[in-house]
């Protein structure tokens, strides 16, 4: 007969950390709802972007990490790195036991399937966990919000406030000329 403490008695849980990787570039709503709800999955949730100098970036690497842990400071289990290489040996480092991918549509999910399954061959005890995003960012992805910046569309209500401004300062030249004539001290205010 097992006694009323051994009944209840629990085995250690395992905290269970996630890496969610991407280039960020730049950061959307998109990518803020997926991180504010893997946050709520797992014990520790570390967005991780990843370092591709192939691609071209709007923002470089620093510019990603500062607007990143800016989005993410209310969060207190989701930390924000880079990394560059393979992405299981880069959770094989921190010690993740999962990857947070998100899914918009059939042709994300081809892609991301091919992708996991390599992972799970270079590293089995990695498992990928797909999410979709809430509806209104279905569609939303950082290339689009770069062309339509670039364009001179509205990318209100796709990225965050303090993402907006930024791509504001990088694409017009107006403000490019403004912040190189004001003091530094000036704009690390705004």
């Amino acid at each position: 007969m097992l006694s009323k403490d051994s009944r209840f008695a629990r085995g250690q849980l395992k905290k269970v950390i996630a890496i969610y990787p991407g280039s960020f570039d730049p950061p959307t709503n998109g990518h803020l709802d997926l991180i504010e709800r893997g946050s709520k999955i797992f014990d520790q949730l570390i967005v991780a972007i990843l370092r591709n100098p192939d691609k071209g970036p709007l923002f470089s690497l620093a510019e990603r990490r500062l607007m990143l842990e800016s989005m993410t400071e209310g969060f207190k289990n989701v930390s924000v790195d880079t990394f560059d290489g393979l992405t299981v040996d880069y959770a094989a480092k921190v010690k993740a036991g999962a990857v947070l991918r998100g899914i918009r549509a059939i042709s994300d999910y081809e892609y991301e399937l091919q992708m996991a399954l390599m992972n799970r061959k270079l590293h089995p005890e990695l498992e990928t966990v797909f999410m979709m995003p809430a509806e209104q960012y279905s569609y939303l992805s950082s290339r689009l919000v770069r062309e339509l910046a670039q364009l001179g569309g509205s990318i209100k209500d796709l990225v965050p406030e303090m993402v907006e401004q930024r791509i504001k300062e990088k694409l017009d030249p107006a403000i490019k000329l403004q912040h190189a004539r004001e003091p530094k001290k000036m704009r690390k205010r705004g």
